[in-house]
């Protein structure tokens, strides 16, 4: 089995299929599907059956980096090249050199950007902001995205030469409500997980918890049902657990906030708030150690720096 692809029903068995085809040549892949239904787990499980795999697998999430940050964040700037380059700084083309880089949510990327992304895959080489030679660099490219690319590419926010180029091999994940047999393995799957990270004796689903698992639409797919699983395997006070249990925990809400005055209705001022707080919290649980608060964000170390200077955490 492909490491990490949980399910042997058939979209996941053309799934692996597809990965052992598309893993030995240098060749982009695109990888498309809704949220949560693993796009980075496949890009790993590509590089990792890839003669690329002794090498780095470079992951970077294009919508966790400010815009004016990105050219920098993936081609690399020399000293000087802006107010606050005080030293040369490579960027994940040349650290991904010999490997694979992986463009998470790679819509995200500028307009006025995706020219040098597309010269940087042609000419296999990059430019850092302020040099004027380009460096060689050796780098497969996967790219991913949630977001339907013709549809960005008629809006005018996508170029369309860059989408060709990006989606030489696509792959579309199927959501989780299409491939419902895969359910019970990955429940299974996700429950033994979460007893051995926290250290608590494993739970059994009854079969009418199975069942009634299989019968969610998951709008969060794969993610979502790791995260009730989770949810369950902490509140559970049997080694068991009936459908009756199962769908409390599928129900159950944070509070609601309270009803925001005319002058909270700021999208811009609530994301600052949240994503500040999320940052703190996420220091707090991994007692200041950053690269783990990173992974709990499900952002790059560097896009952790980068937040934690806006906003002033240190």
């Amino acid at each position: 089995m492909t490491t990490g692809i949980i399910g042997d029903g058939p979209a996941m068995t053309a799934l692996r299929a597809l990965i052992e085809r598309v893993a030995e040549p240098k060749t982009t892949v695109l990888i498309t599907g809704e949220s949560g239904t693993g796009k980075e787990l496949v890009a790993k499980a590509i590089h990792d059956a890839s003669p690329r795999r002794a090498a780095k697998l470079v992951a970077v999430n294009c919508a966790a980096i400010p815009a004016n940050l990105l050219e920098s964040e993936l081609f690399g700037h020399v000293k000087g090249a802006f107010t606050d380059a005080s030293r040369d700084r490579i960027g994940l083309f040349e650290e991904a050199h010999g490997g694979t880089l992986f463009l998470d949510e790679v819509a995200e990327i500028p307009v006025v950007l995706q020219a040098k992304l597309l010269r940087a895959l042609q000419e296999g080489e990059v430019t850092p902001i302020g040099q004027s030679t380009p460096v060689k660099v050796d780098v497969r490219v996967i790219a991913a995205t949630l977001r339907d690319l013709p549809a960005e590419i008629a809006a005018g926010r996508f170029r369309e030469d860059l989408y060709y180029r990006l989606a030489v091999v696509p792959v579309a994940l199927p959501p989780l409500r299409e491939r419902g047999e895969d359910v019970p393995q990955l429940a299974r799957f996700f429950l033994a997980r979460h007893a051995q990270r926290h250290g608590r004796p494993e739970v059994v689903l009854t079969e009418d918890a199975v069942q009634a698992l299989a019968a969610q639409p998951w709008p969060g797919n794969v993610r979502e049902l790791e995260n009730v699983l989770e949810r369950v395997l902490v509140l559970a006070d049997g080694p068991s657990v009936d459908a009756a249990f199962l769908s409390s925990m599928m129900t159950m809400k944070p509070a609601a906030p309270p009803t925001p005055t005319d002058t909270e209705l700021s999208i811009k001022k609530a994301t600052r708030e949240l994503e500040a707080d999320l940052i703190r919290r996420a220091l707090g649980v991994t007692q200041g150690n950053r690269t783990n608060a990173a992974k709990l964000l499900e952002i790059s170390h560097r896009a952790l720096l980068y937040k934690m200077k806006e906003y002033g955490i240190s």
